[in-house]
Protein backbone atom coordinates (compact mmCIF):
# COMPACT_ATOMS: atom_id res chain seq x y z
CA UNK A 1 0.00 0.00 0.00
CA UNK A 2 1.23 3.24 -0.99
CA UNK A 3 2.02 5.40 2.04
CA UNK A 4 -0.22 8.66 0.49
CA UNK A 5 -2.87 9.25 -1.07
CA UNK A 6 -3.77 13.05 -2.30
CA UNK A 7 -7.26 13.51 -3.96
CA UNK A 8 -7.93 17.18 -5.12
CA UNK A 9 -10.86 18.54 -6.48
CA UNK A 10 -11.44 22.04 -5.98
CA UNK A 11 -14.02 22.92 -7.88
CA UNK A 12 -11.95 26.26 -9.01
CA UNK A 13 -8.94 24.20 -9.81
CA UNK A 14 -11.63 21.94 -11.81
CA UNK A 15 -12.71 24.87 -14.27
CA UNK A 16 -9.84 25.86 -14.73
CA UNK A 17 -8.09 22.81 -15.97
CA UNK A 18 -10.94 22.22 -17.86
CA UNK A 19 -11.06 25.60 -19.67
CA UNK A 20 -14.00 26.85 -17.57
CA UNK A 21 -12.05 29.51 -16.55
CA UNK A 22 -8.87 30.91 -17.82
CA UNK A 23 -5.24 28.98 -15.85
CA UNK A 24 -3.74 31.00 -13.00
CA UNK A 25 -1.17 30.21 -10.46
CA UNK A 26 -3.40 30.43 -7.06
CA UNK A 27 -1.29 30.23 -4.32
CA UNK A 28 -1.68 27.59 -1.63
CA UNK A 29 -1.40 27.21 2.06
CA UNK A 30 -0.35 24.31 4.56
CA UNK A 31 -2.32 22.54 6.95
CA UNK A 32 -1.07 20.48 9.66
CA UNK A 33 -2.12 18.84 12.33
CA UNK A 34 -1.80 15.38 14.00
CA UNK A 35 -4.94 12.81 14.75
CA UNK A 36 -5.48 10.33 17.60
CA UNK A 37 -7.79 7.44 17.83
CA UNK A 38 -7.63 8.52 21.77
CA UNK A 39 -5.08 9.73 23.86
CA UNK A 40 -1.45 8.11 23.03
CA UNK A 41 -2.78 5.98 20.39
CA UNK A 42 -2.10 7.78 16.54
CA UNK A 43 -4.56 7.21 13.97
CA UNK A 44 -1.67 6.29 11.89
CA UNK A 45 -2.35 5.77 8.17
CA UNK A 46 -6.02 6.75 8.38
CA UNK A 47 -7.69 9.15 5.64
CA UNK A 48 -8.14 12.51 6.21
CA UNK A 49 -11.47 13.36 4.45
CA UNK A 50 -11.11 17.77 3.98
CA UNK A 51 -14.62 19.40 2.54
CA UNK A 52 -14.59 22.95 0.96
CA UNK A 53 -17.73 24.52 1.96
CA UNK A 54 -17.57 26.60 -1.34
CA UNK A 55 -18.46 23.71 -3.30
CA UNK A 56 -21.07 21.95 -1.10
CA UNK A 57 -22.69 21.73 2.00
CA UNK A 58 -20.61 21.14 5.83
CA UNK A 59 -19.97 17.12 6.13
CA UNK A 60 -22.50 15.09 8.31
CA UNK A 61 -21.86 11.98 9.97
CA UNK A 62 -25.43 10.15 10.11
CA UNK A 63 -27.44 12.33 7.50
CA UNK A 64 -25.83 12.14 3.90
CA UNK A 65 -22.29 11.47 3.03
CA UNK A 66 -20.72 14.19 1.07
CA UNK A 67 -17.56 13.76 -1.24
CA UNK A 68 -14.60 15.20 0.00
CA UNK A 69 -12.63 17.68 -2.20
CA UNK A 70 -9.50 16.70 -1.25
CA UNK A 71 -8.19 12.91 1.17
CA UNK A 72 -4.48 12.57 2.38
CA UNK A 73 -3.26 9.47 4.08
CA UNK A 74 -2.01 10.11 7.63
CA UNK A 75 1.64 9.05 8.56
CA UNK A 76 2.49 6.14 10.58
CA UNK A 77 2.43 8.73 13.99
CA UNK A 78 -1.12 9.65 12.72
CA UNK A 79 0.45 13.31 11.15
CA UNK A 80 -1.06 15.81 8.79
CA UNK A 81 0.53 17.56 6.36
CA UNK A 82 -1.28 18.94 2.92
CA UNK A 83 -1.79 21.89 0.44
CA UNK A 84 -5.13 23.32 0.17
CA UNK A 85 -6.70 26.12 -1.73
CA UNK A 86 -7.91 29.34 -0.06
CA UNK A 87 -10.92 28.76 1.57
CA UNK A 88 -13.33 27.81 4.54
CA UNK A 89 -12.71 24.03 5.31
CA UNK A 90 -14.50 21.33 8.11
CA UNK A 91 -12.51 18.03 8.09
CA UNK A 92 -13.05 14.64 9.07
CA UNK A 93 -11.12 11.00 9.09
CA UNK A 94 -11.17 7.42 9.33
CA UNK A 95 -8.98 4.70 10.16
CA UNK A 96 -10.21 0.97 8.06
CA UNK A 97 -10.36 -1.98 9.24
CA UNK A 98 -9.81 -3.53 6.01
CA UNK A 99 -8.09 -2.64 3.03
CA UNK A 100 -7.10 0.95 2.49
CA UNK A 101 -10.09 2.93 0.29
CA UNK A 102 -11.28 6.16 -0.62
CA UNK A 103 -15.16 6.28 0.20
CA UNK A 104 -17.77 6.51 3.14
CA UNK A 105 -16.76 4.61 6.63
CA UNK A 106 -17.76 1.21 6.81
CA UNK A 107 -19.07 -0.82 9.62
CA UNK A 108 -16.74 -0.98 12.44
CA UNK A 109 -14.32 1.60 11.21
CA UNK A 110 -13.33 4.13 13.20
CA UNK A 111 -14.60 7.29 12.11
CA UNK A 112 -14.22 11.20 13.55
CA UNK A 113 -15.26 14.29 12.79
CA UNK A 114 -14.28 17.52 13.60
CA UNK A 115 -16.71 19.50 15.43
CA UNK A 116 -17.10 22.70 17.46
CA UNK A 117 -18.80 23.10 21.22
CA UNK A 118 -21.73 23.76 19.50
CA UNK A 119 -21.74 19.63 17.96
CA UNK A 120 -21.77 21.19 14.82
CA UNK A 121 -19.09 20.64 11.99
CA UNK A 122 -15.96 23.09 12.95
CA UNK A 123 -14.72 25.45 10.35
CA UNK A 124 -11.20 26.20 9.28
CA UNK A 125 -10.20 28.84 7.36
CA UNK A 126 -7.16 28.37 5.14
CA UNK A 127 -5.29 31.86 3.77
CA UNK A 128 -3.10 31.89 1.02
CA UNK A 129 0.42 31.43 1.58
CA UNK A 130 -0.50 30.52 5.69
CA UNK A 131 0.56 28.10 7.75
CA UNK A 132 -2.78 26.69 9.80
CA UNK A 133 -1.92 24.17 12.64
CA UNK A 134 -4.66 22.12 13.42
CA UNK A 135 -2.94 20.54 16.70
CA UNK A 136 -3.87 17.26 18.06
CA UNK A 137 -7.44 16.27 16.96
CA UNK A 138 -8.82 12.99 18.56
CA UNK A 139 -11.90 11.35 19.37
CA UNK A 140 -12.09 8.33 16.71
CA UNK A 141 -15.17 5.93 17.65
CA UNK A 142 -16.13 3.01 15.73
CA UNK A 143 -18.87 3.91 12.70
CA UNK A 144 -22.13 2.72 12.76
CA UNK A 145 -24.93 3.53 10.02
CA UNK A 146 -27.52 4.80 10.76
CA UNK A 147 -31.02 2.89 11.33
CA UNK A 148 -34.32 4.27 8.62
CA UNK A 149 -34.61 7.22 6.52
CA UNK A 150 -37.26 9.34 8.80
CA UNK A 151 -36.46 12.41 7.77
CA UNK A 152 -33.82 12.37 5.60
CA UNK A 153 -33.52 13.44 2.13
CA UNK A 154 -32.85 10.01 0.53
CA UNK A 155 -32.82 8.28 -2.58
CA UNK A 156 -33.33 4.51 -2.58
CA UNK A 157 -33.21 1.77 -5.09
CA UNK A 158 -31.26 -1.08 -6.77
CA UNK A 159 -28.46 -1.37 -8.61
CA UNK A 160 -28.45 -4.49 -11.33
CA UNK A 161 -26.91 -5.97 -14.41
CA UNK A 162 -28.50 -5.54 -18.10
CA UNK A 163 -29.75 -9.40 -16.77
CA UNK A 164 -31.70 -8.00 -13.80
CA UNK A 165 -29.09 -9.38 -11.11
CA UNK A 166 -28.56 -7.11 -8.29
CA UNK A 167 -25.27 -6.25 -8.11
CA UNK A 168 -23.39 -5.84 -4.65
CA UNK A 169 -20.80 -3.76 -3.74
CA UNK A 170 -21.68 -0.65 -6.43
CA UNK A 171 -21.67 2.65 -5.18
CA UNK A 172 -24.34 5.34 -6.24
CA UNK A 173 -23.13 8.67 -7.19
CA UNK A 174 -25.11 12.31 -7.13
CA UNK A 175 -23.99 15.11 -9.41
CA UNK A 176 -25.96 18.07 -9.77
CA UNK A 177 -25.79 18.75 -13.32
CA UNK A 178 -26.76 16.45 -15.89
CA UNK A 179 -23.48 15.89 -17.38
CA UNK A 180 -20.33 14.17 -15.88
CA UNK A 181 -18.48 17.68 -15.20
CA UNK A 182 -16.29 18.67 -11.89
CA UNK A 183 -16.94 16.18 -9.05
CA UNK A 184 -20.11 14.54 -7.82
CA UNK A 185 -21.44 15.82 -4.74
CA UNK A 186 -22.90 12.86 -2.19
CA UNK A 187 -21.74 9.29 -2.76
CA UNK A 188 -24.26 6.27 -1.54
CA UNK A 189 -23.39 3.40 1.06
CA UNK A 190 -22.07 -0.02 -1.36
CA UNK A 191 -25.38 -1.70 -2.65
CA UNK A 192 -25.85 -4.79 -0.74
CA UNK A 193 -26.22 -8.46 -1.96
CA UNK A 194 -29.57 -7.75 -3.09
CA UNK A 195 -28.18 -5.16 -5.19
CA UNK A 196 -30.45 -2.20 -3.03
CA UNK A 197 -28.62 0.93 -2.12
CA UNK A 198 -29.41 4.11 -0.35
CA UNK A 199 -28.24 7.58 -1.02
CA UNK A 200 -28.39 10.17 1.49
CA UNK A 201 -28.57 14.19 0.42
CA UNK A 202 -28.71 17.32 2.19
CA UNK A 203 -31.88 19.03 0.86
CA UNK A 204 -34.54 18.17 -1.78
CA UNK A 205 -33.71 18.76 -5.40
CA UNK A 206 -33.24 17.03 -8.75
CA UNK A 207 -29.68 14.76 -8.75
CA UNK A 208 -28.10 12.75 -11.51
CA UNK A 209 -26.31 9.73 -10.71
CA UNK A 210 -24.10 7.43 -11.89
CA UNK A 211 -22.69 3.69 -10.64
CA UNK A 212 -18.98 2.49 -10.28
CA UNK A 213 -17.38 0.38 -7.51
CA UNK A 214 -14.58 3.08 -6.52
CA UNK A 215 -13.39 6.51 -6.69
CA UNK A 216 -10.19 5.85 -8.33
CA UNK A 217 -8.92 7.24 -11.46
CA UNK A 218 -7.25 5.43 -14.43
CA UNK A 219 -9.11 2.55 -16.45
CA UNK A 220 -11.23 0.27 -14.39
CA UNK A 221 -9.83 -3.18 -12.78
CA UNK A 222 -11.75 -6.64 -14.79
CA UNK A 223 -14.57 -7.01 -13.08
CA UNK A 224 -14.89 -3.60 -11.02
CA UNK A 225 -18.43 -1.81 -11.46
CA UNK A 226 -19.21 0.59 -14.42
CA UNK A 227 -22.34 1.58 -15.86
CA UNK A 228 -20.84 2.60 -19.52
CA UNK A 229 -21.97 6.07 -19.57
CA UNK A 230 -19.39 8.50 -20.81
CA UNK A 231 -21.21 10.84 -22.95
CA UNK A 232 -24.91 9.95 -22.08
CA UNK A 233 -27.13 12.26 -19.68
CA UNK A 234 -27.15 11.11 -16.53
CA UNK A 235 -30.45 9.47 -14.55
CA UNK A 236 -32.44 12.23 -13.39
CA UNK A 237 -34.23 11.70 -9.56
CA UNK A 238 -36.50 14.43 -7.84
CA UNK A 239 -36.62 14.63 -4.47
CA UNK A 240 -38.06 16.08 -1.36
CA UNK A 241 -36.42 17.22 1.35
CA UNK A 242 -37.27 14.98 4.26
CA UNK A 243 -38.47 12.53 1.95
CA UNK A 244 -37.03 9.10 0.93
CA UNK A 245 -37.50 8.59 -3.26
CA UNK A 246 -37.69 4.66 -3.69
CA UNK A 247 -38.04 2.26 -6.29
CA UNK A 248 -35.02 3.12 -8.68
CA UNK A 249 -33.37 1.15 -10.70
CA UNK A 250 -29.77 1.53 -11.92
CA UNK A 251 -28.43 -0.60 -14.61
CA UNK A 252 -24.45 -1.10 -14.70
CA UNK A 253 -22.04 -4.25 -15.31
CA UNK A 254 -19.13 -5.68 -14.63
CA UNK A 255 -15.90 -4.01 -16.87
CA UNK A 256 -15.11 -6.69 -19.30
CA UNK A 257 -11.33 -6.28 -19.78
CA UNK A 258 -8.31 -3.44 -20.63
CA UNK A 259 -8.02 -2.92 -17.09
CA UNK A 260 -6.13 -4.75 -14.23
CA UNK A 261 -7.72 -7.49 -12.61
CA UNK A 262 -9.22 -6.57 -9.64
CA UNK A 263 -8.92 -9.90 -7.16
CA UNK A 264 -11.54 -9.73 -4.45
CA UNK A 265 -11.28 -7.44 -1.25
CA UNK A 266 -8.31 -5.97 -3.18
CA UNK A 267 -7.13 -2.26 -2.90
CA UNK A 268 -8.16 -0.51 -6.24
CA UNK A 269 -5.01 0.39 -7.99
CA UNK A 270 -4.13 3.81 -7.87
CA UNK A 271 -3.47 6.22 -11.00
CA UNK A 272 -0.19 6.97 -12.24
CA UNK A 273 1.13 8.24 -15.61
CA UNK A 274 1.28 11.99 -16.88
CA UNK A 275 -1.15 14.88 -16.08
CA UNK A 276 -4.82 14.58 -16.37
CA UNK A 277 -7.57 17.24 -16.71
CA UNK A 278 -7.59 17.39 -13.30
CA UNK A 279 -3.77 17.62 -12.92
CA UNK A 280 -0.93 15.22 -11.94
CA UNK A 281 -1.59 11.43 -11.01
CA UNK A 282 -0.11 9.36 -8.70
CA UNK A 283 0.88 8.04 -5.14
CA UNK A 284 2.25 11.54 -4.77
CA UNK A 285 0.11 14.22 -6.91
CA UNK A 286 -3.79 14.31 -7.36
CA UNK A 287 -5.62 11.27 -7.79
CA UNK A 288 -9.45 11.60 -9.81
CA UNK A 289 -12.89 11.28 -8.76
CA UNK A 290 -15.84 10.19 -10.70
CA UNK A 291 -16.70 13.75 -12.25
CA UNK A 292 -13.75 13.74 -14.08
CA UNK A 293 -14.96 12.46 -17.75
CA UNK A 294 -11.01 11.60 -18.76
CA UNK A 295 -11.86 8.20 -16.06
CA UNK A 296 -15.66 7.71 -16.88
CA UNK A 297 -16.18 4.89 -18.62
Amino acid sequence: MKRSILVIALSLLTLALAGGLPAVAVETGTLTGQFLIKEGVPMGEGLVYLYNLATGPAPSRDKYWRVPDAVKELDKDGRLSIQLLPGEYCLGAVKRLGPQQIGPPQEGDLFLLSLDDGGKPRKYVMKAGSNLNLGVVSGAAPFTFPSGTKGLSAIAGVVQDPEGKPLEGALVFAFVTPTVVGKPLFVSDRSGKDGSFLLRVHEGGTYYLRVRDAFGGGPPPVGGVIDGRREELLVPVTVKTAETTKGIILTAKKFPGRGPVLEPGAERPRPSGPPGPMGPQGPKGPSQLPGNPAINP
